[in-house]
């Protein structure tokens, strides 16, 4: 069972770790802040916008269950790509679009993703591919956070339940639930 990792930003990492944890093979799904100047930055830094961060995932999966390319496309499918600098309501560089790279053969796959995804949109898709760079875990209460208070906040029910059925709808045979 090789591990792996990857880390993407599309928006608000509630939202998107709400849509990752929900796959087979994912085996742990870490809200975190990456690609900024700050050194060990607060939710409340990277928030103002100052820190050159992204609010960020990162995944640690089962490469024999789940590629780093089948990860590419669920990313693609389940954020706008589009929206420079922002996701929704949610404004600013924190809220980018991109890919963190780990590895040179993740920078070939995450090009190819981004080509392959192109047709999906009507828009150019402008996701950067950024990296490497220090990742740094959210706080605490972050984590799993639509499993517990994310059921009770009015933005995560108007966001994340529109994500969770695109997962559902597209890509059925990758949830951990779809049994």
């Amino acid at each position: 069972m090789p591990q792996e990792e990857a880390i993407f930003a599309g928006g608000c990492f509630w939202c998107t770790e709400a849509v990752f944890g929900q796959l087979t093979g994912a085996r742990s799904v870490v809200s975190g802040y990456i690609g900024g100047h700050t050194v060990d930055p607060t939710y409340k830094e990277v928030c103002g916008g100052t820190t050159g961060h992204a609010e960020a995932i990162r995944i640690a999966f089962d490469a024999e269950v789940i590629t780093y390319a089948d990860l590419l496309e669920i990313f693609f499918a389940t954020h706008d790509p589009t929206q420079l600098n922002r996701q929704g309501n949610d404004i600013g560089t924190q809220y980018r679009s991109a890919i963190f790279l780990l590895s040179d053969e993740q920078r070939e796959m995450a090009e190819a993703g981004i080509l392959k995804a192109a047709g999906d949109w009507p828009a150019p898709i402008v996701t950067t591919i950024e990296g490497p760079a220090r990742w740094y875990p959210a706080e605490d209460y972050h984590q799993e956070y639509w499993d517990g208070e994310g059921q009770r906040n009015s933005y995560c029910l108007a966001v994340i339940p529109p994500k969770l059925a695109k997962l559902k709808k597209g890509f059925a045979q990758r949830l951990a639930n779809s049994a």
